[in-house]
């Protein structure tokens, strides 16, 4: 049997650390490979965090409550000795690779490739020291197949997006001989400098490793102490906001004070999706299982603006405009705590309204029941908020950091309208709803905010009725 740590997982851009709400194993019990071993939360979602080998929880280092950040190590397992040579902290090195020479105190020095070997010591030298790092499940698979420890995944190159390992990464690295990639980072001096002695310089003895037990104790956040406790009269009540709900009080804080924000209105008249949404929505819930409701169109509405006005599509970092490919739309969905969460549609304007109205009900239903996943929740560049289905007939929505844009949907009312024909204008009772569309002026000016807004109306305006579903 190996011993392993299991670490506290990266679980999507931005994250930096999680608290453990519930152990779902405890010490002694078995787990399978890829089951449930215990619930953490971040400020994104609430998920549960899976073993990636078998083996059985020999010793747990942090407690529920506790803070833990990304790659710190929260438990203890034994493996078998088939996932040890996948999880071994250290690899070792390939038979014609020589072997470490030991220090004046007997600890071994970490390899480093043979001068001779250009593409081992480039692989070397680029290493750095990535804990955590968002690993996909083909590189997980392979390194697991193919022997290589989480350590060397860590230290490993990646040539992806944002520096992750890809599949053409990892197969390299095996092609490669699996050179060893730990304590490179520090000698990468000795690894492209030439020799000028004859005998190789050996390099000062590190300190033992701590034991497994000590390490989160640089890592884990202790328990914040408990906030003194306002006093109240007998005729109020004293409610403690749950994690969540401080959570949103944060970020709408944040979002006041970083960005200044906007709100422009638009009036659209909405009879044809409306009449459209009444003929259609009973065979579809008869041929789906699921209802049609509204926003789908919204969304799409919104998906085809963007990119009509591709700079509402855009962040900000510093003093510069990050503008995305991706039209990727959040949708404020209700819980029933009361609080809201904003899963994200994404490649919105490549999915048809039936698209659209699937994976729309996916989301809700899964955030109602606290089943979304951190993926769920990332690459938002776009928000929705369909205040109506609360009787609401406009707001002035807070964005959503760090889009620069968020768009309240309102009520449908009834009104009495001015109808153009050919015979000459008519009054008649028709279908209106107010858009609000708040956006960050520092990037926005009221021309685009203005025009963004009009163009959801006009598509809106113009829906089809002949659309197919």
């Amino acid at each position: 049997m190996a011993r392993v740590e299991m670490t506290m997982p990266k679980m999507g851009e931005s994250i930096m650390e999680g608290t453990v709400l519930k152990w779902l194993k405890q010490v002694g019990d078995s787990i399978e490979q890829d089951e449930s071993v215990l619930e953490v939360a971040t400020d994104k979602v609430d998920t549960e965090v899976p073993a990636i080998y078998a083996g059985v929880l020999t010793e747990i280092l942090v407690q529920e409550g506790q803070v833990v950040a990304v790659g710190a190590p929260i438990a203890v397992m034994e493996t078998d000795a088939a996932a040890a040579g996948a999880a071994a902290p250290v690899s070792t090195p390939a038979a014609p690779q020589a072997a470490p020479a030991p220090s004046s105190n007997g600890s071994a020095v970490p390899y480093l490739p043979e001068p001779h070997d250009p593409q081992a010591a480039q692989t070397a030298a680029s290493a750095e020291h990535q804990p955590g790092r968002f690993l996909s499940p083909l590189v997980l698979s392979i390194a697991r197949e193919e022997g290589v420890s989480m350590t060397d995944l860590e230290y490993l190159p990646g040539t992806g997006k944002e520096n992750r390992v890809t599949k053409k990464d990892i197969l390299d690295y095996v092609a490669a001989g699996k050179p060893s990639l730990t304590g490179t980072a520090a000698a990468n001096t000795s690894v492209q400098a030439p020799a000028v002695a004859p005998q190789p310089q050996v390099a000062p003895a590190t300190p033992a490793p701590a034991p497994v037990a000590s390490a989160p104790s640089a890592s884990v956040k202790p328990v914040p102490s408990v906030k003194p406790v306002p006093s109240v009269s007998g005729g109020q009540e004293l409610i403690e906001m749950d994690r969540m709900r401080k959570m949103i009080a944060q970020r709408m804080v944040d979002s006041v004070r970083i960005s200044p924000h906007v709100t422009s209105f638009v009036e659209a008249d909405v009879t044809n999706v409306v009449n459209w949404r009444n003929k259609h929505k009973d065979a579809y819930k008869k041929r789906e299982g699921e209802n049609l409701t509204f926003t789908p169109i919204f969304i799409q509405a919104v998906a085809r603006a963007i990119q009509d006005f591709p700079l509402i599509n855009v962040s900000i970092d510093g003093d510069y405009i990050i503008k995305k490919r991706d039209i990727n739309i959040g949708v404020a969905v209700a819980l029933p705590s009361g609080n809201l969460i904003v899963p994200v549609i994404h490649n919105a304007d490549q999915l048809n309204l039936n698209g659209l109205s699937k994976k729309l009900n996916d989301l809700a239903a899964r955030a109602r029941i606290n089943k979304l996943t951190p993926a769920d929740l990332e690459g938002g560049t776009y928000t929705l908020s369909n205040v109506g289905s609360f009787g609401n007939v406009m707001g002035t929505p807070i964005i959503m950091q760090p889009q620069v844009a968020i768009m309240a949907v309102g009520a449908i009312k009834k009104k009495p309208a001015v109808i153009e024909t050919p015979q000459g204008d008519l009054i008649g009772i028709r279908h209106f709803m107010f858009l609000s569309h708040s956006y960050d002026h520092r990037v926005v000016d009221g021309s685009l905010g203005g025009m963004f807004v009009r163009k959801v109306a006009d598509y809106l305006e113009q829906f089809d009725p002949n659309t197919a579903i």
